[in-house]
């Protein structure tokens, strides 16, 4: 299954659930810092949303309250990011890392984890 596309809020919702495991709409809502807490209806609205998208799903309930696991890693959901990302640029890599090499972002460390890494996915390419 392809993961959903995420909102700025819904992947704040679904970090709270990587970070903590499963949670109650009050317990993600209580997640957010004080300053800039999104209302409890925000957050409510905003699970089911996630929901919906099969990003979440009800794990149990307690009483009245429906307890929320993540559905998808954190992993999938970044890798879709970057992906949505890199489609704006045609799937083309190298204007995005020029731009983080020159904003700094980008380090020779980075590269060279990357190279490695690389390296690592040839040798399992190559039939033997």
């Amino acid at each position: 299954m392809t993961p959903p596309r995420l909102t700025k809020l819904e992947l704040q919702i679904m970090e709270a659930l990587w970070t903590n495991g499963a949670l109650s709409i009050r317990e993600i809502q209580q997640a957010f810092p004080a300053k800039g807490r999104p209302a409890y209806s925000t957050v409510q609205t905003t699970v089911y949303r996630l929901e919906t998208k099969k990003a979440l799903h009800r794990a149990k309930k307690i009483s009245n309250a429906h307890i929320f696991e993540a559905s998808i890693t954190r992993e999938a959901a970044r890798g879709k990011l970057i992906d949505d990302l890199l489609s704006l640029f045609g799937g083309r890599v190298q204007p995005v890392m020029s731009h983080l090499a020159e904003t700094g972002k980008l380090t020779l460390d980075d590269v060279n984890r990357a190279q490695v890494l690389l390296q690592k996915l040839a040798k399992k390419e190559k039939p033997e």
